[in-house]
């Protein structure tokens, strides 16, 4: 079995990293090219897809890590960032306000980041061998 733990970790890190920029840095690239373009993308359309992306590749590798490491604490906080991810993207801004689902999204975020970085770092100081392609 090739074992993929180094690649789920950081493609589900560069996700949720995405996934902030993307709600923070969006509102700022509408306002400074609406003259420019006469279409726009809708953004729950990009949450969605996201989340589509995100959810089965951090799972796998948060699965992955809590089988090659044992450690069942960055598989729990890693859950709890998924589930406010999903939780946020099902309420959505209508029902959140936009600052709240911005704090709840960032934080959510944190959290799958937190859990895959510490996920990686485990693995680095048990020397593992599950980065082994």
């Amino acid at each position: 079995m090739i074992k993929t733990q180094l690649t789920t970790d950081k493609l589900a890190m560069s996700l949720s990293t995405i996934c902030v920029l993307h709600c923070f840095l969006t509102p700022s690239f509408l306002i400074l090219t609406s003259g420019i373009f006469a279409f726009t993308i809708d953004n729950e359309f990009v949450h969605g897809l996201i989340l589509f992306l995100a959810v089965p590749i951090s799972l796998l590798a948060l699965l992955m890590g809590y089988k090659n490491h044992q450690t069942s604490a960055f598989f729990a906080i890693g859950c709890l960032g998924l589930l406010v991810l999903l939780v946020t993207f099902l309420l959505g801004e209508e029902t959140l306000g936009v600052i709240f689902e911005r704090l709840l999204t960032l934080s959510g975020s944190s959290l799958l980041i937190f859990a895959h970085y510490k996920n990686h770092q485990t693995c680095k100081q048990l020397d593992c061998d599950c980065h082994e392609g």
